[in-house]
């Protein structure tokens, strides 16, 4: 591991040095429980005070008791030491942001009698916080401008409300999205508000939604993203665009061209320019890597656009300039890793400045000081600083907890798969175990497909390594950090090669006498749930599986997903090229399965609906196979309660000891 952070203490008396026992210590902690997940503890959103000197964050608890969540906003000396609270419990507050001149700490929260989210603000001289609007529909995101005298506010079309229940009446291709529900033509704008005034001013218009705006450096502009093109439900594109802050309604000038998906726009200190991400490859849609790209930011359609480290086939995000607007930043995803990188405008110099075994989710920059939220195999993301070559970790919101447990063992593993392609992973073992036995271990399958597992915690590994299984977490091919190529091979074709990579690695784990080749377990949630499909329909290898959220009979969910639009351009239409849905649907090989199966979901999932596992569930039943249905009322894709958190928990451990662990 190439950062770790630890304090160490040395104890002088007389010229004795004090040396702990470290068997005693180990032999002191206590394994994981499923209790523990409650305890932890979220840090996200750090943002650096203009003057350098304070860092505001986010923290996330659970009351389990009360079925709930709260967030609140804190703040920490860059240099280290004590963290303040700056929001009182009660209420959740997030996104926090400073106004530039440093005498306010802003944040978005519905408190009190407000019920919708608002911007507050904290007065650094003291005081409670103040409302600072009065919206009705409420904000649903907020930027102060460069002298700090405005902001600018995303708000969402009001919808007229009426006493009794009306029906929803649909005409958009795209007519519903998971957590929001059927979509109407209320859409997402672009306003400023200047505080004092009662009434926000209103600068983007039309049928199409508005996102991620950032101001000029002279307050004059708003860069924004949006797909205006004549049909935004019927492709992938999104355009950066730039919309005069001072004069509304005035002509919005169109940055870039290109086709496909371009997003989080940032611009240069002098103006001129704007840097952004750019899906180049439209064919490719979701396996396509994402390009870094610096565009003209006067714009006017002229495709002046130019891309930087196009040769580097790894995904690119969160893109932003240096304050003196020599380098540019970004996170870099390469093979398990999110890495904090940066380049000199003329695309020369990439350096890879935090990099190793970690994974950085977010950043920000203030005064050569970089903010990261980085995480660890054995520590959840916590505030780390860069600062003069040097990184200090900032917070340590859950060393209370994690310091008395015993953390798992992870391995990073390398493999071949079928036909001889690397393949890489991570192997958990049980914190004490010495590889002197063979341990039921459980295949568990990140979803995506285009994601990867990552030198970062995740609570699943540690509750199963706890519990005496090894864990196999594979990055098969469809997943990201290795680039398109290796991530396209899944381009209508699930699980094929993806099926034959994870099965490499469960062989793997065999060859090392690690995993008992008679108790293999295997699930995963979203596409690791429809590749746990595709493993139980080809091999009765394993003697327990657990399907979360997974989709089966994939015509059938043509328009009851969200997902028409990539379904179309993966598949083809439903009805034209039938055969290309029902060869990879691994419904039609229910026939085939022998191990017993829990198939999980929530009931309002609209991303990858319960209708799939209740397909599968209705199958097994009705061929006498051991089977389970567990659906969780009011729940989308992710299980948000905590009691229903728990329970899933519960069942997850349950099914893999009744079918795997007790397996002779």
């Amino acid at each position: 591991m190439k950062f770790k952070y630890f304090p160490f203490y040395l104890l002088l008396f007389s010229l004795i040095i004090v040396i702990p026992d470290r068997s005693l210590a180990q032999s002191s902690k206590t394994e994981f429980s499923i209790e523990d997940y409650f305890k932890l503890k979220n840090v996200g959103s750090p943002v650096i005070s203009p003057e350098g000197k304070w860092i505001a964050y986010t923290v996330t608890e659970t009351d389990y008791e009360d079925d709930s969540r709260e967030t609140r906003i804190w703040m920490s000396p860059v240099d280290g030491g004590k963290a303040l609270p700056m929001t009182a419990e009660g209420y959740s507050a997030s996104s926090p942001k400073w106004s530039p001149d440093g005498k306010y700490l802003s944040f978005m929260a519905s408190r009190g009698e407000v019920e919708k989210t608002q911007v507050w603000t904290l007065n650094m001289k003291g005081g409670e916080a103040v409302q600072l609007t009065n919206i009705e529909q409420g904000v649903s995101d907020f930027e102060w401008s460069p002298k700090s005298d405005r902001l600018l506010l995303l708000i969402k079309d009001k919808k007229e409300e009426s006493e009794r229940p009306e029906p929803y009446v649909i005409d958009r291709l795209q007519f519903k999205r998971d957590y929001v529900g059927y979509l109407d033509r209320r859409r997402t704008h672009i306003y400023t508000f200047t505080p004092g005034d009662t009434s926000a001013v209103q600068l983007t218009f039309g049928d199409y939604d508005d996102s991620q705006p950032v101001w000029s450096p002279d307050g004059n502009k708003i860069a924004f993203v949006s797909n205006r093109t004549s049909n935004p439900d019927g492709n992938i594109n999104s355009d950066i665009w730039v919309v005069d802050a001072n004069i509304p309604g005035k002509a919005l000038t169109k940055i870039t061209e290109n086709p496909g998906g371009d997003s989080s726009p940032a611009w240069s200190p002098d103006g001129r320019s704007i840097v952004h991400t750019s899906v180049i490859d439209t064919s490719a849609i979701w396996y396509a890597t994402n390009k870094l790209t610096i565009s003209d930011a006067n714009g006017n359609g002229n495709g002046n656009s130019r891309i930087l480290l196009d040769d580097l086939d790894r995904n690119i995000s969160s893109p932003t300039y240096s304050e003196d607007g020599n380098n540019i930043w970004f996170l870099l995803e390469d093979r398990g890793e999110t890495q904090l990188a940066s380049i000199s405008p003329n695309g020369r110099n990439l350096k890879r400045v935090l990099s190793g075994d970690l994974s950085v989710s977010s950043f920000d920059i203030e005064n050569n000081t970089i903010a990261t939220l980085q995480a660890t195999f054995d520590r959840p993301h916590e505030i780390h600083v860069w600062k003069n070559a040097e990184l200090n970790r900032i917070t340590h919101v859950n060393d209370g907890l994690l310091d008395q447990k015993k953390l798992a063992q992870m391995e990073e593993i390398r493999f071949n798969s079928e036909d001889g392609t690397p393949i890489e992973g991570f192997l958990v073992t049980p914190a004490e175990y010495d590889g002197n036995e063979k341990l039921p271990t459980i295949l568990w399958i990140h979803g995506g497909p285009v994601a990867q597992y990552e030198h970062s915690f995740s609570f699943i590994p540690q509750l199963y390594a706890a519990n005496g299984y090894a864990v196999l977490l594979i990055n098969p091919r469809g997943s990201s950090g290795y680039g398109q190529e290796f991530s396209e091979v899944l381009f209508a074709d699930w699980g094929n090669k993806d099926f034959e990579d994870v099965m490499a690695g469960v062989d793997h784990a065999i060859e090392k006498a690690v995993a008992d080749p008679n108790k293999l377990g295997v699930g995963g949630w979203s596409y690791g749930g429809i590749l746990t499909n595709y493993v139980i329909t080809k091999t009765d290898r394993f003697e327990g599986a657990i399907s979360g959220a997974s989709e089966t009979l994939y015509r059938s969910n043509y328009g009851h997903d969200h997902y028409q639009l990539t379904w179309e351009k993966e598949l083809g239409l439903p009805w034209v090229t039938p055969e290309k849905w029902e060869r990879i649907s691994p419904f039609n090989d229910v026939g085939k399965v022998t191990t017993p199966t829990l198939w999980i979901g929530g009931a309002e999932d609209w991303n990858v609906p319960i209708l799939g596992s209740e397909q599968m569930y209705q199958a097994m039943k009705r061929l006498g196979l051991e089977t389970q249905l567990v659906v969780y009322p009011g729940e989308h894709h992710g299980i948000r309660k905590p009691t229903f958190q728990k329970d899933r928990f519960e069942r997850y451990l349950g099914w893999f000891d009744t079918y795997v662990r007790s397996n002779e």
